[in-house]
């Protein structure tokens, strides 16, 4: 994996967020590459649950002040970062005041989803991809992790198509089983159509369910890698019948060796060097 880039998106990271699968494979992952001699940055949404003393985030003031648009309304772009103690890595916390202070993930008190994750989603997306630009860095491989981060492909690969930094960046996204019940705002397969994108792209958002963000990940990836030794059924029959590299779920404790093949001859198609 030397000198390869690989921009790793996810919905959690340790030690940001409690360890689930998807937090540990998203620390795992790029330290592995890390300790390859590849390059890695990772991105994240700024969770107000996420202690920013404690983890020593910072606001980069020369990457924040943008604004991006999420269904008709100008939402700011803060951009904090922090190191991972001992592994010389950095994350990149993606910020806003109305979609990322309150103490809390993806749902309240009650378990009851956010009624704006839709848009917090659009906002980690778009937010991901402006902030790359900023930094002018063009990645050899995008992993995507969690479905807050799943609109990432469908964005990257439509909204931001004629991007020229991102013309030979592949797409690799993660599956997992942790999901979420019932479904997202009905109507936000219009807030995607509103950045003018068709209606062939919101197919599977049209009842926004945890399988159907997952789909259109999947639909704009170059390939994708099973995160969880179970993964919803509906998902597995549907990776069944693409045509796209698939990896069969391995644990932290394998997935290495694995991971960089994978990444190598199954998604960039080159052979691995000594």
């Amino acid at each position: 994996m030397k000198d390869k880039r690989i921009l790793y998106v996810s919905s959690e990271v340790i030690p940001y967020l409690p360890e689930t699968e998807i937090s540990s494979m998203s620390f795992e992952a790029p330290r592995m590459v890390n300790s390859q001699g590849g390059q890695i940055r990772i991105f994240m949404p700024r969770f107000g649950n996420i202690n920013e003393r404690r983890h020593q985030l910072h606001e980069v003031i020369r990457l924040s002040g943008m604004n991006l648009v999420i269904n008709d309304l100008d939402m700011p772009l803060i951009i904090k970062v922090a190191s991972i103690p001992k592994e010389r890595m950095q994350v990149y916390f993606i910020d806003n005041e109305d979609y990322f202070k309150r103490k809390a993930t993806f749902s309240d008190e009650e378990g009851n989803l956010f009624e704006d994750n839709d848009e917090r989603a659009i906002f980690f997306a778009k937010g991901v991809i402006e902030t790359v630009k900023k930094l002018n860095w063009s990645p050899d491989i995008i992993h995507v992790h969690g479905w807050l981060a799943s609109l990432l492909p469908l964005y990257l690969r439509n909204y931001y198509g004629n991007e020229p930094l991102f013309n030979k960046s592949k797409i690799v996204t993660s599956v997992y089983s942790k999901g979420f019940e019932n479904t997202l705002a009905e109507d936000m397969y219009k807030k995607v159509l509103f950045d003018g994108l068709s209606d062939e792209n919101v197919e599977h958002l049209q009842t926004p369910t945890y399988e159907g963000l997952m789909k259109t990940a999947i639909d704009n990836s170059d390939a994708v890698i099973k995160g969880s030794a179970e993964i919803p059924e509906t998902l597995d029959t549907y990776l069944e019948s693409l045509d796209k590299p698939v990896l069969d779920f391995k644990s932290k404790e394998e997935f290495a060796q694995a991971y960089q093949e994978f990444y190598l001859e199954k998604v960039l198609n080159e052979k691995e060097s000594e």
